[in-house]
């Protein structure tokens, strides 16, 4: 049997002599109960610490992929855009890339918006670019529908009943 702590409880029991025997195996540790107790309370006083980093971890990944997908969104516009489109949204690249070179957090998040803000009239005309033909496309085909594949039928299922 295990416990909920991980402690391993083992019985064996001799049915020809009837005796048992019983074995208790827990984790070994070469740390004190004192020396237990110190590093949860390390951790503790260390926990908002330890959430700031991880947020400036977090907000730098994030700002990283931000910039390959910007970068990849321009390799794959091409000729779509002008470069005097481009540029605000490869300016914002640049800078973002400086500012995730050094520490700042709160530099990185306003780096970072400032990319997202650059994108967004590219994205949107790009999007603009490609519903218009579909739109036109779309008018076209609305008036050719008709019921001329569309058929009446009545379907019977002749299985085997047996089954």
């Amino acid at each position: 049997d295990i416990d909920a702590n991980g402690i391993v409880n083992v019985t064996a029991k001799d049915k020809g002599t009837g005796k048992e025997q019983h074995i208790t195996i827990q984790s070994s540790s070469n740390m004190s109960k004192e020396d237990i107790e110190k590093a949860v309370r390390d951790a503790e006083m260390h926990a908002s610490e330890d959430k700031k980093a991880k947020e400036a971890v977090e907000t730098k990944n994030a700002a990283e992929s931000l910039i390959f997908q910007s970068e990849k969104a321009l390799g794959e516009l091409g000729d779509k855009v002008s470069d005097a489109e481009k540029q605000p949204v490869l300016d914002a690249i640049a800078k973002l890339k400086e500012t995730v070179k050094g520490n700042d957090t709160d530099a990185i998040k306003a780096d970072t918006e400032a990319l997202q803000k650059s994108f967004y009239p590219l994205s949107e005309k790009l999007y603009q670019q490609q519903s218009a033909p579909q739109g036109d496309a779309g008018a076209q085909q609305s008036g050719t529908t008709g019921e001329d594949g569309v058929y009446n039928a009545e379907f019977t299922d002749k299985t085997d009943d047996n089954k």
